[in-house]
């Protein structure tokens, strides 16, 4: 396989994983960050009160997401076996 198909396939499925990981991501950096202000501010340093609204907050997110990310990787699926010759040469 040429290198340029290489290439082009990693920075694809690295591409659509940035895209599928962002709004977990990003979900979870605003909620840990609302999580150690108001943990700084009342002086309040226990463990479950920083991990617990950070999975409910993955957890919420993963679920209202979903049919997007199906969507998405269904694409890059059938982008990707569609047209699945080149790759094995």
């Amino acid at each position: 396989m040429p290198p340029d198909r290489i290439i082009t396939l990693a920075r694809t499925t690295l591409e659509t994983t940035l895209w599928l990981s962002a709004p977990v991501l990003g979900v979870t950096l605003v909620i840990g960050l609302i999580t150690s202000v108001l943990q700084t501010m009342t002086s309040i340093q226990e463990q479950s009160l920083s991990s617990v609204p950070r999975f409910i907050a993955v957890g919420s997110t993963a679920f209202i997401m979903m049919p997007w990310f199906l969507k998405k990787l269904s694409y890059f699926a059938v982008q990707l076996l569609a047209d699945f010759h080149p790759y094995l040469r």
